[in-house]
């Protein structure tokens, strides 16, 4: 038969293989990019295609297209949302930003004091039925810093909760945008937006 000494082996060889088994396993879950949400978006539209920070970039700032006040005319607030990717000195290397709407102007940036964007908040207008709907408004991001901007966009609406945060920042933007709706149709463009997290 076998003698106490392997049989304490064979416990200890299954004991390492769970152990490693389970590394494993850790070591693939963070192989997958994080990506950030909120509940509170807009509804109409079509999701573009997460826009990515350079390798070795990540997100230290943002602007925003926004179409100013409409008086009586269609609003749309929020068109787009676009990051400030910079290396590690913090020198801007591109700017990333998904599906934007077709109306208003950009803004200058909104710099993170210091650190980088880490979790955001969106300012979204519930469906107004027959009235003029804009969807989101305006959006807020926390650095990894600790302070919180604001962007310029418009007061329609509410914020809604705060997304999860990203422990390394954000280096990746995907924005939901109804295309013009043409002539008199009710147009909210940009509606929702994710954000990915970098893994380091």
């Amino acid at each position: 038969g076998m003698d106490g000494s392997g049989i304490a082996l064979l416990q200890n060889n299954k004991m390492l293989l769970v152990a490693f088994s389970l590394l494993c396993l850790l070591q693939f879950e963070q192989s997958y990019a994080k990506v950030i949400m909120v509940y509170n978006g807009g509804i109409w539209g079509v999701w573009g295609p997460m826009d990515v920070c350079p390798e070795g970039t990540k997100a230290a700032g943002f602007k925003l297209k926004v179409e100013p006040r409409q008086g009586p005319g269609d609003d749309t607030a929020l068109n787009g949302i676009s990051l400030s990717c910079v290396d590690p000195d913090f020198q801007l290397i591109k700017e990333v930003t998904s599906t934007v709407g077709p109306w208003g102007v950009w803004s200058s940036v909104y710099w993170c004091p210091n650190g980088y964007l880490q979790a955001f908040c969106l300012r979204v207008e519930k469906s107004q039925g027959a009235g003029d709907d804009t969807a989101a408004n305006n959006i807020m991001f926390k650095c990894t810093g600790g302070q919180i901007i604001e962007g310029n966009g418009l007061n329609f609406g509410n914020y809604g909760d705060w997304s999860d945060s990203c422990v390394y920042g954000i280096d990746g933007v995907k924005s939901r945008v109804e295309p013009s709706q043409g002539g008199i149709k009710d147009d909210t463009a940009l509606n929702d937006a994710q954000f990915r997290c970098a893994e380091s």
